[in-house]
């Protein structure tokens, strides 16, 4: 009666820590899928699209990632523009910097989770790409 008690422990911390699931997702789908996020930072929307339109047949994985980085890109450009249009009354300079910081730390949680093999979802995006 010991030995049924003790696979499933064997078997549940290799599940809890995701083995299997990064398995699944090759090394280089993981590298684009942070490239995506991470070149958000550098070149806003162009790096992002660029990964995106070229390997998005490649693997779901980029795919994902690259809209999910392309539609927050897009939401950042949207902030800097409302940014730009009301520095005239001194709190544009405010949605500029918020934009920049946010744009910062999502683009690297992002890539950590892209890095992980896990799918991102960033929390404050207009989804125009669907």
């Amino acid at each position: 009666m010991a030995e049924p008690n003790e696979s499933p422990q064997k078997a549940e911390p290799a599940e809890s820590t995701g083995g299997e699931g990064t398995a699944e997702i090759s090394k280089d789908a993981r590298m684009f899928g942070m490239l995506c996020h991470l070149l958000g930072i550098l070149t806003w929307i162009v790096g992002p699209l660029i990964i995106w339109l070229i390997k998005r047949e490649d693997d779901k994985f980029i795919d994902e990632h690259g809209k999910e980085a392309l539609n927050f890109q897009i939401t950042i450009l949207i902030a800097y523009a409302v940014g730009g249009i009301t520095t005239f009354i001194c709190i544009g300079f405010f949605i500029m910097l918020a934009a920049w910081i946010f744009n910062l730390i999502f683009c690297i949680m992002g890539a950590i989770k892209a890095n992980d093999g896990q799918p991102y979802r960033y929390p404050i995006s207009i989804r125009l790409i669907k």
